[in-house]
């Protein structure tokens, strides 16, 4: 009897195909028949009881919240290679038929790592992927299943783990997108999940390719070797999964710390920690760095005119209308309410006038659409440049007067700080 399980093509001596399986060249799959059945069986199992593990784990993890459709995709992933090692350890044990248990665990198996590949590309943002991925592994899993019923031992092995390994890849690549940007534990788990799926790949060739093994490299060894490649990618795919969501979360929580979420500018907090910098700079001779305040002229009378929402729409809308003006080494923050800042280097106060006023006539010549109204808006703005012996608040307060001056002169103008002002 011929026992197909992840690990490979095992083979029971004394069956009625030993003789035919020895004169394939195939021997080294024939293994003591107690301890093949005893290796096999327990890491499958090992491979069944760890899916569903992290299934159960899953299912109270934000039990009855909503989930993202990477997070959906990922546990539905491994709800069906749980079933699939289940479904191959009961295949082993003779509990369910090997006739019906191996091919249907196959599919099942093959299918859920391409859905774990597609999860992957759905968290690095390539939806599209994720949607390939369902007519690839209906696909592949014909094309095993049509492999399965030619009858070949090495046909087998080639397609079932060529498959798996590709889709590994697939997985691979996905954690590998952006690869100047992302953290070290995701090219970690990248370049890992990368060469184990090319172990599981290369039991099924070298088995075909060559019956009598490579150099140094037996069948045994492979087989081995292959076995180990799985369980590490169960172990990477799962707990790699959840330490990469933990750090997303965190990268999460530190940005909200400096992001304003309303215009997706940095905040007052952010703001201080970019200009902290710039403050340094300004004690060294060398061209001037500036700093505009802007504050919305009446701003506080949309939100009780027309809802909190409403001014919602407005900060946005202004916010990108003045990020449009800027240079890419120019910084914009939301100080608080209506009030934002600019920090523009190298820029002297003439030229700082000259930008604030381009914006200034952008924000009044572009009225806001909201659900409402159509809103116009205008608003007052200060220049200042950073002084060697300024202070945080010493150069904000300097550039706040300024703008409160411009709004005392009639709003909707541009007033640049007295040279002698404190």
């Amino acid at each position: 009897m011929v026992i197909f399980t992840q690990l490979g093509v095992l083979h029971v001596p004394g069956s009625p195909d030993d003789h035919r399986h020895q004169q394939s060249h195939r021997a080294d799959d024939a293994r003591p028949c107690t301890m093949m059945n005893l290796d096999s069986t327990t890491m499958v199992l090992v491979l069944a009881l760890g899916n569903l593990a992290l299934c159960s784990l899953l299912f109270f993890f934000d039990y009855g919240a909503a989930r993202a459709p990477a997070l959906a995709g990922w546990g539905l992933s491994r709800q069906v290679q749980a079933a699939a090692w289940v479904l191959l350890a009961l295949g082993g044990a003779r509990v369910v038929p090997e006739p019906l248990a191996l091919p249907a665990g196959w599919a099942l198996l093959i299918g859920g790592v391409a859905l774990e590949s597609g999860a992957l590309w759905e968290a690095a943002g390539k939806p599209r992927w994720r949607r390939a991925m369902v007519p690839l592994a209906v696909a592949a899993v014909l094309l095993f299943l049509v492999c399965y019923l030619i009858d070949d031992i090495g046909l087998r092995n080639l397609a079932a783990l060529l498959l798996l390994g590709a889709f590994y890849l697939l997985g691979a690549g996905a954690l590998a997108r952006g690869w100047r940007g992302i953290s070290l534990l995701q090219r970690v788990l990248a370049i890992a999940t990368a060469l184990l799926a090319l172990v599981v790949a290369a039991r099924g060739i070298l088995v075909l390719v060559t019956p009598d093994g490579w150099r140094w490299l037996s069948h045994e060894l492979l087989r081995q070797l292959s076995s180990a490649a799985l369980y590490l990618l169960m172990l990477a795919g799962g707990f790699g999964w959840l330490l990469l969501a933990r750090e997303r979360l965190q990268g999460d929580i530190a940005r909200l710390e400096t992001v304003d979420t309303v215009t997706d500018v940095p905040n007052r907090r952010g703001f201080f920690a970019m200009l902290a910098p710039w403050m340094a700079l300004a004690r060294r001779p060398g061209l001037p760095t500036a700093l505009v305040v802007l504050d919305l002229d009446g701003f506080k009378r949309i939100n009780d005119s027309y809802g909190h929402l409403a001014g919602d729409v407005v900060l946005r809308h202004v916010a990108g209308l003045c990020k449009r003006q800027l240079r890419d080494s120019d910084q914009f923050a939301r100080l608080v309410g209506g009030e934002f800042a600019m920090l523009l280097p190298r820029t002297g106060p003439d030229e700082a006038v000259l930008v604030a006023e381009r914006m200034r006539a952008a924000i009044a010549a572009t009225p806001v659409k909201t659900e409402r109204a159509m809103i116009s808006m205008t608003a007052s703005f200060g220049v200042t440049t950073i002084r060697a012996d300024d202070s945080n608040v010493i150069l904000v307060q300097r550039a706040g007067d300024a703008m409160r001056a411009a709004k005392a002169a009639g709003r909707n103008s541009v007033m640049q700080a007295a040279p002698g002002a404190v």
